[in-house]
């Protein structure tokens, strides 16, 4: 198979980025026609499935949302790969050389049960392996963020004017640190240890259970750090471009497979060099 270059600018890459999220969320705006926003859904509702455990859900929105994402960007790339969470890499003939990472429902756990933090993820990487356009839109929050590489990242309220993001300004020791934890108990538990380490440094913790919307709430200052270890690329890969370009520190895991090779995801300090944590916790 030859690869393909096809020569595209930064802004053309984060305005496909924007419809492709945009399209994926209108798809998670249908729940308030299904179920009242706060209400849990039922099965009938959602569709429900279990994946890695009965805690790790899927619903048909998530998969519905996948496919409108993938709608958009193949056909305004089709020679682009794309990785997403529910159908996995989908490779083309003649390959342009850059690659979409999509979660078309980072939060499904707070989606079935009416919490309002979720959303649409969708980032791109260039054929040198450079992320280069990102865009999480929360429709439940009517919040977008979006960054492009080089051009700063920023943010709309209630569809008003753009916010230029430019990450936490105040003392991170009387600040808030997230995290998540995963569904394996044993992993959990070192999680655990290692995120009440991390604390000491900090005002507070928060475990809001959507990794995108997390890292950028870190862009726009509203956290002061996030760190979770064993999460997906489609998890960061748009929310790691958009706390970039606001100036926050980045640490991305090495590997995209988190169950091949599980790291930590941080973003913005942690009072200690984002090189000290070890790829594993003990124990794991």
């Amino acid at each position: 198979m030859t690869e393909k270059t096809t020569s595209i600018s930064v802004a053309e890459l984060l305005e496909i980025a924007q419809e492709a999220a945009a399209a994926g969320a209108a798809v998670l705006a249908e729940r308030e026609t299904v179920a009242p926003a706060g209400t849990v859904l039922t099965q009938a509702e959602s569709g429900v499935k279990t994946k890695s455990s009965e805690s790790d859900l899927v619903t048909d929105f998530d998969r519905r949302a996948e496919e409108a994402v993938r709608e958009v960007i193949s056909r305004r790339r089709p020679h682009d790969s794309i990785s997403g969470e529910e159908y996995g890499t989908t490779e083309v003939e003649d390959p342009s050389g850059y690659r979409w990472s999509i979660d078309p429902l980072d939060g499904t756990t707070n989606f079935v049960r009416g919490i309002a933090y979720y959303g649409t993820s969708v980032g791109v990487q260039g054929p040198d392996g450079d992320w280069l356009a990102g865009v999480v839109n929360a429709p439940a929050l009517r919040r977008i963020w979006w960054g492009s590489r080089g051009q700063g990242s920023f943010t709309t309220r209630n569809g008003g004017e753009p916010v230029r993001l430019a990450g936490p300004t105040g003392d991170p020791h009387a600040g808030l640190l997230a995290t998540g934890f995963g569904y394996d108990p044993d992993r959990r538990d070192e999680q655990t240890a290692a995120v009440a380490e991390m604390l000491r440094n900090f005002g507070n913790l928060r475990r809001l259970g959507a990794a995108a919307l997390d890292i950028c709430m870190v862009a726009d200052g509203a956290l002061d750090a996030y760190a979770e270890y064993g999460i997906w690329e489609h998890d960061w890969a748009a929310g790691a471009l958009i706390a970039e370009e606001a100036g926050v520190p980045v640490r991305r895991p090495a590997s995209p497979n988190s169950d091949e090779a599980p790291d930590w995801c941080v973003v913005g300090s942690l009072g200690i060099e984002h090189r000290q944590l070890q790829p594993t916790p003990t124990g794991l």
